[in-house]
């Protein structure tokens, strides 16, 4: 039987950062993998290549099933869910930031399972582990065999190695070892449990549902299971579900914080909750912040959609003028087209978005997007407006530049890639041959965030990572591939 092919990304997204993944898992109610499968498809902006659902039944033990594509598409079957009964179950969405991308194999699909004397465990790992290339050169010299190209399955084998009492105990031993970025569900025969890392990079949510519980990267999960939200997993924090209740602990040296701040701004779906706050209300105070630092004399606020909406509402809002839906979105363009020849890989982005004519003509338009990354295709919806017959073209671009690369579960281009990496603000309006291009600043984005002060360069409470320069973990494996740091004087 041939091997399932993952479906082509979309030949036209190839100018914004790619989603991390997300993790499910429920516990305590009668056929988790169905709830795990509704948690999975909220969490589709996470990862659109492929996912997976591990479960365990007591009479027939642990299930796996693994397919490439969207969980729509995989897992409304009910002979495909029939084959994932039980109580308790975890899932993964995935993007591959990490393994042969481009090339994913059905062998990388998260979760990952392993048989150890005291049971079996299966884990999904949203983040990235920054020296798994160190790991796993050892784990292969002591007789490990991997059977994927993921970083994630370094935490398998290092569990297989620990001399851990407890499955729970072995992740903590592994964990440990572990540097970088990591949001783990995973779950034995009868527990659930959820790890965030010491700095809280990725996000991890606790629900209840029932007399059961969940763990989720986002809120938004919950709500579609109809699960209670109770609280953020804590940076360092494991707890363990099982019939008996939740228990808490931390197992790893208290750090600060270093959550994500690009959560804020595009990873986390609006209708989630972060840090006790809506990300919807917190993209609307970026637009502010950018309408109060960024002001231009103009006639419409345009969001690039639909990334850009909340910030350029809140843009409209503090500026008082006028927003309009200037460009509309197809909401059926999916991920797999026609072979994109280059006349039509010439007219990608019109085939997603088309420029509502009726309201550009003869305006200032000013477009809120959320980043400028590459710049293609900032450049094309440029020209498109104008060929709609708008006067003048400006970008508010809702986070700051982004001029250095992820190392922590975000697909970013190589520097040399980063439009911001090479160009000012001003080349940068001018390579898009824009009339004005404006980033919030990086002490704007903090106060939009809650940070009413602005960031403290001595101790931001976020990692910032792609901003800044400044990594919280050192990507050692990156910088044995010849990464140049940003210099501590710089």
């Amino acid at each position: 039987m041939p091997m399932p092919q993952m479906p082509p990304a979309h030949p036209f997204d190839d100018d914004k950062l790619r989603e991390e993944c997300g993790v499910f898992g429920v516990v305590g109610v009668q056929d988790a993998a169905n709830f795990v499968a509704l948690g999975l498809h909220a969490l589709q902006h996470r990862g659109q290549e492929a996912g997976g659902i591990v479960s365990h039944d007591p009479a027939e033990g642990f299930n796996s099933v693994r397919r490439f594509g969207y969980v729509r598409d995989n897992f409304t079957s009910q002979d495909v869910m029939a084959t994932v009964p039980g109580p308790l179950a975890i899932g993964h969405v995935r993007y591959s930031t990490a393994g042969s991308k481009g090339q994913t194999a059905i062998r990388d699909v998260q979760p990952f399972f392993g048989e150890f004397a005291m049971g079996g465990a299966a884990i999904a790992h949203n983040g990235n582990i920054t020296n798994a290339n160190a790991l796993r050169r050892e784990l292969i010299e002591r007789g490990s065999i991997f059977q994927s190209s993921s970083d994630s399955e370094c935490i398998i084998h290092l569990m297989a190695r620990s001399m851990g009492r407890s499955i729970p105990d072995r992740m903590e031993e592994a964990l440990r070892k572990v540097e970088g970025a990591f949001s783990v569900v995973a779950m034995t025969r009868t527990k659930l449990i959820g790890v965030r890392d010491p700095l809280g990079v990725r996000p991890l949510v606790l629900g209840k549902i029932g007399d059961g519980y969940a763990l989720s990267s986002e809120t938004c999960a919950l709500d579609i299971i109809g699960a209670e939200f109770i609280r953020e997993i804590k940076p360092g924090e494991m707890v363990v579900i099982n019939d008996e209740g939740v228990q808490s602990h931390f197992p790893f040296r208290p750090q600060p914080s270093k959550f994500c701040i690009f959560e804020h701004v595009y990873f986390s779906r609006p209708d989630s909750i972060l840090g006790g706050r809506s990300v919807y209300e917190t993209r609307e105070a970026i637009g502010r912040e950018l309408a109060k630092e960024n002001p231009v004399d103009a006639d419409l606020v345009c969001p690039v959609p639909d990334s850009g909406t909340p910030a350029a509402i809140g843009y409209s809002l503090e500026s008082g003028i006028p927003y309009a839906m200037g460009i509309i979105r197809n909401q059926y363009m999916g991920r797999t087209f026609i072979e994109p020849t280059e006349q039509i890989r010439n007219m990608g982005v019109r085939l997603k978005l088309n420029v509502n004519r009726a309201l550009i003509e003869g305006k200032r338009v000013i477009l809120v997007d959320d980043s400028v990354v590459r710049g293609t295709t900032s450049r094309k919806i440029k020209e498109m407006i104008l060929d709609a017959g708008a006067k003048e073209v400006h970008f508010r671009i809702a986070s700051p530049p982004t001029a250095w690369p992820c190392f922590y579960g975000v697909d970013t281009p190589d520097r040399d890639k980063l439009l911001a990496a090479s160009m000012s603000e001003e080349q940068m309006a001018e390579h898009l041959a824009v009339d004005s291009l404006k980033f919030i600043s990086l002490d704007g984005l903090y106060r939009a965030v809650g940070q009413f002060q602005g960031r403290d360069k001595a101790c931001p409470q976020y990692c910032d990572a792609c901003f800044s320069g400044e990594y919280p973990v050192t990507p050692s494996d990156m910088i044995d591939r010849g990464f140049e740091m940003k210099p501590a004087a710089e």
